[in-house]
């Protein structure tokens, strides 16, 4: 077992840096890779940081000369052999050969492109730009470094022993969450965390935690290198990143409200009727499921990741009884911004009308809450997202408006086409 205070206690990058391997990175991230390599690989994307919490000032607290010198690093990795053959003979999800010869080639001799950075008002610019299999697989291991960074500038300000205190502390945290979700029968769990976590050690001790804590209710990891590194499995299918690019590229309003669902209909193909769970929020939950094609009604499950989560479950159950299917045979992966109450409370309000799952992320990879003064390593809401393709700009409209992102002008147009009316705004906690 790692000791985590006395190894940050002596951080040195190059023997630990903050990415460590280009499998450093969501196992959805590598599936909707290879589905873009084959569909679309000539679209030009550019991806961008956004902090949504202001009053963190990134460029403040993290030293510009470090962060390059860590997103350099990123540049410089390539698959070793051993994670090539853990992608090439590896069984995902009962299916061998996940990841086809021509899109392992491909990956093999993979460097990530260029990035752009500048500072501004006490805020990072980070974006990147080039080809979408390429770019998109900056975007995990970009948020990994700035909210691992900054865990380490407030990490430096403390001594050896408050460093051990610090970390026993979170340990114990955890383990108490992990305690009170051994209570819930029938759970089952997943470690979402990767992308704001509060570093890869503490989120390599996590997924350690987990597995003993709760046994076979932890059915994996997000994180293909901890997946590869612990022998549990790497769980994940898909993101708003898709719909949001194929509906930049469409022609026309006819085209744009297909684009949801060409998607997925690519998706299916890719993946010979497997990983099929549908993420219907990206423009609305409600309309999504109000013109979906009859064929996706068939497909395994929904995952419900912005809006009220119970409200979610309940249009996703109700929209299956109007198809004819039994949400019994169904499966709900809730995964936006859990605490192990809400789980717990979700868990004991669902599992008898259908199958439940959690993907649980920030809360359980970062949640440093009331541990330091002025709750300086409270986590924070930072994403990296596609903000242009083939020179349009992209949309996100969400089931919170709050998470909606794009020009004002693209944003009414695209309520418009997807027939969205008023929204309540949640908070955004991570």
């Amino acid at each position: 077992m790692v000791d985590i205070a006395t190894r940050v206690h002596n951080h040195k990058w190059k023997i630990d840096p903050i990415v460590r391997s280009l499998i450093d990175t969501d196992f959805y991230k590598l599936l909707m890779c290879q589905s873009i390599f084959r569909n679309k690989p000539d679209t030009q994307v550019t991806f961008s940081l956004i902090n949504r919490t202001k009053s963190i000032r990134l460029a403040d607290l993290v030293d510009e000369g470090e962060l390059r010198e860590q997103l350099d690093h990123i540049r410089s990795l390539s698959l070793t052999r051993g994670e090539s053959t853990w992608m090439r003979g590896n069984t995902f999800y009962g299916k061998r050969q996940m990841f086809t010869p021509e899109f392992m080639d491909w990956f093999e001799n993979l460097h990530l492109p260029a990035y752009h950075l500048e500072k501004h008002d006490g805020q990072y610019e980070l974006t990147f730009e080039g080809s979408w299999p390429e770019v998109m697989l900056w975007e995990i291991p970009a948020l990994a470094v700035l909210m691992e960074l900054r865990s380490r500038a407030v990490l430096n300000t403390m001594g050896k022993f408050e460093l051990q205190v610090l970390y026993a502390r979170a340990m114990t945290k955890l383990w108490e969450k992990v305690e009170r979700l051994r209570e819930v029968d029938g759970l089952r769990i997943a470690d979402f965390g990767t992308r704001r976590r509060h570093s890869f050690l503490w989120q390599d001790w996590c997924v350690q935690a987990m597995g003993e804590g709760l046994g076979e209710k932890f059915v994996g990891t997000s994180n293909c290198l901890i997946a590869k590194n612990r022998d549990v499995e790497a769980i994940g299918t898909n993101a708003h990143e898709l719909p949001m690019v194929y509906a930049a590229l469409a022609d026309s309003d006819e085209e744009l409200a297909r684009a949801p669902y060409d998607v997925l209909s690519d998706w299916h193909e890719e993946h010979s009727g497997n990983l099929r769970i549908i993420l219907p929020d990206t423009y609305g939950t409600a309309g999504f499921l109000k013109n979906a094609p009859d064929w996706l009604a068939g497909w395994t499950g929904i995952r419900i990741d912005s809006g009220d989560p119970a409200e979610g479950a309940e249009t996703a159950i109700n929209w299956w009884k109007s198809r004819g299917e039994d949400p019994l045979e169904k499966l709900v992966i809730f995964s936006d911004g859990l605490g192990e109450k809400k789980i717990a409370e979700l868990h004991a309000q669902f599992a008898h009308r259908t199958r439940v799952s959690f993907g649980w992320g920030t809360l359980l990879t970062n949640d440093f809450r009331g541990l330091t003064p002025n709750d300086a390593l409270a986590p924070f809401s930072l994403v990296c997202k596609a903000v242009s393709a083939n020179g349009r700009p992209t949309v996100k409209l969400s089931d919170n408006p709050r998470k909606a992102m794009g020009p004002e002008s693209e944003i009414d147009r695209y309520k418009r086409v997807f027939g969205v009316g008023e929204q309540e705004a949640l908070e955004v906690v991570v």
